[in-house]
């Protein structure tokens, strides 16, 4: 279980209502994520109020949440304070209504002997949040409230500020929290620790030394039950906005003044402001073969399950500096990496068959795996007469410090940073608007998807795209494994 440090833990005790409790995302990560806090300590006064359309009553759900617990979580509960966490779970049937929220929400409140803060979870479909919002403003449970938005926050720029515009109707700014699961993995977060805190790489995070970035996040799965959902959506809604350019901002943000929320978002908001309109010349669309053939995908569907796409920042930091960003299902590996190049130093001091520029320039690469890995490849000599140069790394992985315990998994974090009021990892509605409004050129006018096999790193012209540079993976050397060491 993780260490908690002084101050981390909420002030006051928590009332979550949690909306959806009974779908696929509540019973992979966000019960097994609360029931973790509970555990471990952070979240000593917490009280669940479950709503979904279930015709449960509370002791129903309560076996449910069990069995969402046994099923993912990595210790058996019955060890782990199962009989505390039971007791402040509880139960609202959708179709109760308002009313019976209130009472469940004025129950909960009186346990907590005093002022408790309510956070709720819209773990629903887009469709579902405003209707869930509405009945939370009936219920007269928003004025003082938190409330934790789950993705895609609109699908072009019109109704992006639609949806703000209704949330700001119930709920102020400050009160909402648009959650992106991958600001809050550890390594993610590791990116300003990593840049700021260390005199090596501060001078040289600038186009003067960096020739340009790449965020790649291909995936192996499959799109399971959420057919539906990706016909509305497509890779680029789905993973672009919402995480890619997340983490681009983190990447390419000016320090702030201070690690605290409002500085951290102000700087980000910057990055966006100062990103270019997505050029649908340097894009490339995907879908793999087989796609059309999913449950409820049309025969001409031209939903893409692949995105690549050449973005620039025209700010004086970035400035003919490229990012290339890649996603997509069904691809030959699962990997969640930034990879920074740099520039490439003067070549004719080197003899012609010494092996300089050979195998691309240096990287800087970060694995956002949920147990960081940061890597730093270099040339070397390679040993014997001549002067013959091999490519060789620095490689650094959490697991070897005998810390992996400590880190929160990325639900947990987030949650836990929404009942703490603290916005650092959240997105802003500012940010989103203009996220859409870079983006409105591609919506209006895709290029074709092309197709491309399950298991492959996808259609062939990603590679006119990244020329003359290369996609950094497939890696052509794995992560060390420290284990086989000196074997």
């Amino acid at each position: 279980m993780p260490k908690i440090p002084p101050g981390v833990a909420p002030r006051l005790p928590q009332i979550v209502v949690l909306f959806g409790a009974t779908g696929d995302l509540s019973q992979r990560k966000l019960l097994p994520g609360l029931f973790r806090l509970s555990a471990a300590g952070f979240l000593p006064n917490l009280f669940i109020i479950g709503v979904s359309l279930e015709d449960f009553d509370a002791e129903a759900f309560r076996a449910h949440a069990r069995q969402a617990i046994e099923r993912n979580h990595n210790r058996n509960p019955s060890k782990e304070g199962w009989p505390a966490f039971e007791a402040t779970l509880d139960y609202v049937p959708l179709s109760a209504g308002a009313g019976a929220l209130k009472a469940a929400a004025d129950k909960a409140a009186l346990a907590c002997n005093g002022e408790s803060q309510l956070v709720h979870y819209l773990s629903v479909p887009p469709s579902a949040a405003l209707s869930a919002v509405r009945m939370l403003d009936d219920a007269g449970l928003a004025k003082g409230s938190r409330v934790i938005m789950e993705k895609p926050f609109g699908t072009d720029l019109e109704s992006a500020i639609s949806l703000n515009a209704k949330l700001h109707a119930v709920f102020d700014e400050n009160q909402i929290f648009r959650i992106d699961h991958f600001l809050g993995k550890e390594p993610a977060q590791n990116i300003l620790a990593f840049r700021f805190a260390n005199g090596l790489f501060e001078p040289i995070w600038n186009r003067n030394f960096i020739d340009h970035v790449q965020i790649d996040v291909p995936e192996t799965l499959d799109l399971g039950n959420r057919t539906a959902f990706y016909e509305q959506t497509g890779a680029y809604r789905d993973m672009v906005v919402t995480h890619l350019f997340q983490i681009l901002a983190f990447m390419a943000m000016e320090p702030p003044t201070s690690l605290a929320p409002g500085p951290i978002s102000e700087e980000k908001n910057k990055v966006f402001r100062s990103l270019m309109p997505i050029d649908p010349a340097e894009v490339v669309r995907g879908q793999f073969i087989g796609y059309r053939k999913e449950k409820g995908v049309g025969p001409e569907s031209d939903t893409e399950t692949f995105i690549a796409l050449k973005c620039r920042i025209d700010n004086w930091r970035w400035a003919g500096v490229p990012f290339y960003l890649r996603t997509g299902k069904r691809m030959a590996e699962g990997q969640r990496i930034i990879s920074i190049a740099f520039r490439e130093p003067p070549r004719s001091m080197f003899p012609e068959d010494s092996g300089i520029s050979t195998q691309g320039p240096d990287h800087l690469t970060f694995d956002l795996a949920d147990l960081a890995k940061v890597s730093l490849s270099f040339y070397g000599k390679k040993p014997g007469p001549g002067m013959r140069l091999l490519k060789q790394s620095l490689q650094f992985a959490m697991h070897e410090t005998g810390l992996g315990g400590d880190v929160l998994e990325a639900y947990e974090r987030l949650i836990l940073d929404a009942m703490r009021g603290d916005h650092t990892l959240f997105c802003t509605a500012d940010g989103i608007e203009r996220l859409w409004d870079v983006s409105t050129r591609l919506l209006n006018n895709p290029p074709p998807v092309r197709v491309y096999a399950p298991g492959s790193w996808g259609p062939q012209s990603i590679y006119q795209l990244v020329a003359p540079h290369a996609w950094r993976l497939p890696f052509e050397r794995a992560w060390r494994d420290p284990n086989l060491l000196g074997a």
